[in-house]
């Protein structure tokens, strides 16, 4: 029995990282899949959020307000370093970005009055974090159970429309069979999502803290899904979409080229800067040093992976992300070939050359749409 817990709390930590880092790069997604907006520093928008609502908690905020000055300060911040390059060039645009997300961790290491500098940020109030009757616990296990319909749900329907797509490009009339290719991916799919759900289950059954957070993610998740796609098929999304393909053509129709980018980056930053309040509740202690550079690669990485354009293909290669992350940690060490430091830097390499092929591959991602593939502008 202490096994399953133990196996139960591990999967309800991959579960908290892969929906806040769904969260997290749901926002590049709407900045660079959706507008084309290069942004190499998406985690000075984390730190921000991060830091934030930490430090509002801290001085008797309710969290929900908190959270939301979190993201409006990301979105402020968006604002400013859209005015100061949107007019330019994409490549100024990344370059800022870089030196915006060093420049925010700097003040973060450095300004101990207000961030505790080195020594970082303790003791903050934690959402959820409280001692559930049994109606509380059922009650979450319902949420749990209907957030995995939804999610199931979602990634069939996107698979599907991927398959209608292919045949209409190739010419050919819809086949209501499903091939095999994508028998397998809803079948894979289905797994990874009934690998979290009964854990969490079990975890919301034997409540602790991180099956709370855990569940809180995951509705966040999928509010912030719901929304984007709201927002991506309504008019202002095919307007990003055709800044995207071609800006000079939505200048011609008279559109506010630049308000649109700004709008888009500014949102993006704020849904950064949301997964930034729970990646500090994950942690429950924040540091600079937790804001490496490293995050955006892993953003980018889940962009690349699921489909740049494709909210569903984000959340898809966030689990893939998190599945391949679980399984390396477990079995390098098995191996007994090389040292930890070894195992972590070939851990990166992997995902590395996963990359290469799949840019060769299926450069457009798995969910991806190879028509509105912005690569090749």
């Amino acid at each position: 029995m202490d096994q399953l817990f133990a196996i139960s709390g591990y999967i309800v930590f991959l579960a908290t990282s892969a929906a806040l880092y769904g969260i997290f790069a749901l926002g590049l997604n709407l900045q660079w899949g959706f507008t084309g907006l290069i942004n190499f520093g998406v985690v000075a928008f984390m730190t921000l959020g991060a830091y934030t609502t930490a430090l509002l908690t801290l001085n008797d905020f309710p969290v929900i307000i908190a959270v939301l000055m979190g993201a409006i300060f990301a979105a402020i911040l968006g604002l400013g370093i859209g005015l100061s390059t949107l007019r330019l060039r994409e490549d100024y645009l990344a370059i800022v970005t870089i030196g915006v997300s060093e420049l925010i961790r700097l003040i973060a290491n450095n300004e101990e009055w207000l961030t505790g500098g080195t020594f970082g940020v303790k003791n903050y109030p934690l959402p959820l974090d409280f001692e559930p009757n049994f109606f509380i616990k059922l009650l979450l296990i319902v949420v749990l159970t209907l957030l995995a319909i939804y999610a199931e749900w979602v990634l069939w329907r996107s698979l599907s429309q991927q398959w209608r797509q292919y045949h209409q490009i190739q010419g050919k009339s819809f086949q209501p069979r499903k091939p095999i290719s994508l028998i397998i991916w809803g079948v894979l799919t289905t797994l990874l999502i009934l690998s979290v759900y009964i854990p969490g289950t079990v975890a919301l059954s034997n409540y602790t803290y991180k099956a709370g957070l855990m569940l809180l993610a995951l509705l966040a998740l999928a509010i912030v899904y719901a929304g984007l796609e709201f927002l991506v098929h309504s008019p202002w999304g095919r307007i990003l979409k055709s800044i995207r393909e071609d800006e000079d053509i939505a200048k011609a129709l008279g559109k506010n080229v630049l308000w649109y980018k700004l709008q888009s980056f500014m949102l993006g930053g704020a849904i950064a800067g949301i997964s930034g309040a729970f990646f500090a509740w994950q942690l429950t202690t924040i540091y600079p040093k937790s804001f490496e550079p490293l995050l955006t690669f892993n953003a980018w990485i889940i962009v690349v992976l699921g489909g740049a354009g494709n909210n569903a293909g984000i959340i898809l290669g966030a689990i893939i992300f998190w599945a391949y992350d679980s399984l390396t940690r477990f079995i390098l060490p098995q191996l007994g070939m090389l040292t930890q430091s070894q195992a972590g830097a070939f851990r990166v390499m992997v995902i590395g050359l996963i990359l290469m092929i799949l840019m060769v591959w299926r450069p457009q991602g798995i969910l991806g749409k190879k028509e509105e593939l912005t690569l090749g502008k």
